[in-house]
């Protein structure tokens, strides 16, 4: 297959570890949001002092940094937001994300170097639009949600060339207007337009009878209630020809509050379809992730709720980030950072950027630490650390049955090379041991 004609896949980044996660698996632009302005407060984001690394780690490996400044704004926020947009142009971010029109006025002020981006909030879903946002400086518009690819063709017939069309591509869809809601603020004191929702529309709701009390029913014939308002996840990997036929400048993951293994998995799939690859080869890989029944949003016509459940699919686990891997007498050893259980013999598969899925059973695990702060229950009854613990290079390895010690590092033979932040995945289903 020919690559496709989009010149930007656009990812996620909460924190530092999303962000190595999306640039390393083939992202050509990030988004991300400091501590305010941003609509995911519950995200690591980045302390506004750290902009100048996140640009500068981004710059040079070739990627864009787009910064999200979409909250709905009140007057105080314009207290702090000049200075706020002055750090932001001052680190060299290329491009701001703003809906609402007071945020666009301080911008063009005193963010010059910074292109102005519409945010899907502003819920821009025609033409006339989004030229009177371009008309006010801004050139790309983030589409409403709720447009279709047809609706998207004809916006961009009639929009300049220079104002381009983002669009997301994946991820969870908020069943409001282009998330726009007020649910959570009427029934927690967090409001999702300030970024801090608490997504009510995925709990599940019952009916009370009113004449008596305690007595409860489904909305629906469905054991568990009913979970009306429960939006289907994005997925657009195998119609993003249809996209860039539309003309989508820019196809935008959803996923800030996601880990690190999320982002790379995704990121990996939609970056290899664009280079080329038959989108049935990874359509897989998406199954991989946390993730709701997949749809394909308003597109194609009107979006599907999955009124059945709100809990999340997650068939693998991240189980090692790996740091090293040096030769050894049978193929290789390498060391990583545990992030969920494993065991000796569990089958591990390899993420790696641009490289086919890969998989191996863990040989020889063994936890890896400094001798002085070997764990208790790693020592013989009189505190010795046990015969079988190999010293070199100014650590012990302990050998192990089970990897169950979160951040700490492990260990094992690998028959073939890996390199430093591939992702060892695990699947629930199939853990087996030795």
């Amino acid at each position: 297959m020919q690559p496709l004609a989009i010149p930007e896949l656009l990812a996620p980044a909460g924190g530092w570890e999303q962000l190595r996660a999306a640039i390393r698996f083939g992202a050509d632009a990030v988004y991300l949001a400091t501590d305010k302005f941003g609509l995911r407060q519950r995200a690591d984001n980045f302390p506004l002092a750290d902009m100048p690394a996140v640009v500068d780690y981004a710059h040079e490996r070739g990627v864009r940094v787009h910064a999200t400044c979409n909250i709905q704004m009140h007057e105080d926020d314009f207290d702090t937001l000049p200075a706020y947009l002055e750090a932001l142009d001052a680190a060299g971010v290329d491009a701001v994300l703003v809906s609402d029109l007071g945020a666009l006025r301080v911008a063009r002020t005193h963010a010059p170097h910074m292109q102005i981006h519409v945010s899907t909030q502003a819920s821009v879903s025609n033409a006339q639009a989004a030229l009177v946002w371009y008309e006010l400086g801004a050139r790309r518009v983030v589409c409403a949600r709720e447009m279709s690819l047809a609706d998207i063709a004809r916006m961009r017939r009639e929009l300049p060339p220079d104002m381009e069309i983002e669009a997301f591509v994946h991820g969870a869809m908020c069943m409001a207007v282009s998330g726009r809601c007020l649910i959570s603020d009427f029934m927690t004191g967090r409001s999702g337009v300030t970024g801090n929702c608490t997504q009510p529309c995925r709990w599940n709701y019952v009916l009370e009878e009113e004449k008596r009390p305690g007595v409860y029913f489904p909305v629906e014939e469905d054991a568990h209630g009913s979970y009306l308002m429960n939006a289907k996840d994005m997925n657009m990997l195998s119609h993003l020809q249809d996209l860039a036929d539309a003309g989508v400048a820019s196809v935008k993951i959803e996923g800030r509050n996601k880990k690190a293994f999320y982002v790379a998995t995704v990121v990996n799939a939609y970056r290899q379809v664009l280079d080329g690859a038959d989108p049935a080869a990874f359509e897989g890989e998406l199954d991989t992730v946390s993730h709701r029944p997949y749809g394909t949003g308003f597109y194609y016509g009107p979006a599907h709720q999955t009124p059945d459940s709100d809990a999340y699919i997650r068939p693998y686990d991240w189980a090692i980030d790996v740091e090293t891997c040096a030769p050894a007498t049978d193929g290789w050893r390498a060391v990583g950072v545990c992030r969920n259980r494993f065991w000796e013999g569990s089958e591990l598969e390899v993420l790696a950027p641009r490289e086919p899925v890969r998989s191996f059973r863990v040989r020889n695990a063994a936890l890896v630490c400094d001798p002085e702060n070997v764990p208790d229950d790693y020592r013989d009854r009189e505190g010795r650390i046990p015969a079988g613990a190999v010293f070199h290079d100014g650590v012990v390895e302990l050998p192990v049955e089970v990897a169950n010690r979160g951040m700490d590092r492990y260990a094992f033979d690998v028959p073939f090379e890996l390199h430093p932040h591939d992702m060892l995945r695990i699947k629930r289903a199939k853990r087996t041991t030795k």
